[in-house]
This record gives structure tokens, sequence and C-alpha cells, in this order.
């Protein structure tokens, strides 16, 4: 089965309202509201796929059980590896989070993106 839909053209009205917390980050500073859309999820939910935004703001994720690729389509935000340097992704960047991956997210603007997420 295939399915279709264009991220960019979600508007706002379309995304669920939350402020972003555990289980899927843990900010650092003030609160990080968010919006989300997920029109695709696999029957055993190991997969979801849709976009989700976030206001700027510091976090920290942890994909101990779960991993996951985003294509960047508006913002920009820095992404810092424990251990490691940090990367800026902006619009038109990509990036994959592989299971295990831990560090923090700076966005510096607000930031949408599309997502694949997938479980172990």
């Amino acid at each position: 089965m295939s399915q279709t839909f264009r991220p960019a053209e979600l508007f706002e009205g379309q995304l669920e309202e939350a402020l972003l917390a555990p289980p899927l980050a843990e900010v650092i500073g003030d609160e990080i509201p968010t919006r989300i859309a997920i029109p695709f999820k696999s029957d055993d939910s190991r997969i979801l796929s849709g976009v989700w935004e976030a206001s700027p703001g510091l976090s920290r994720w942890e994909f101990v059980d779960r991993g996951e690729v985003i294509h960047v389509l508006e913002g920009r935000m820095v992404i810092t590896e424990d251990g490691g340097d940090p990367v800026t992704v902006e619009a038109g960047s990509a990036a994959f989070f592989p299971i295990g991956w831990k560090g923090t997210w700076e966005i510096q603007e607000r930031i949408r993106k599309f997502f694949v997420i997938f479980a172990a």
C-alpha cells in the first residue's frame, strides 16, 4: 500500500498542538510548543510518518528504542550528539538519528520537518 501527502501543504489547523515533553524529549529551559500530524502509521505501530513543527528552544533527545529520519522543510536547528560536534540542519537538509542516538536539538528558527519514526 502506498500513501501520498504534501507535507508543506499541511496547515497549522490540521496539526495537533502539544508541549514538548517526555517521553519524546526533555526540555532544557522554557516550554517548547509543538504541532504534529501523523497521516501514516503501520498496522503494528512500529513505523510512523508525518509532519512536526516546533518553536525555538533547547531539548535533550534519547532515541533508546526508536530511530528517526527527518527532512527539514522550514527553519533551522543545531543538533549535537553526545561527544560530537554541533551540526546545523535547515530547510532542505536531512538527518538520521539511529536507535541509541543521544544528544541535544537547539531549534533556532521555528522548525517544520517531515519525519519517519521506526521502532526496534
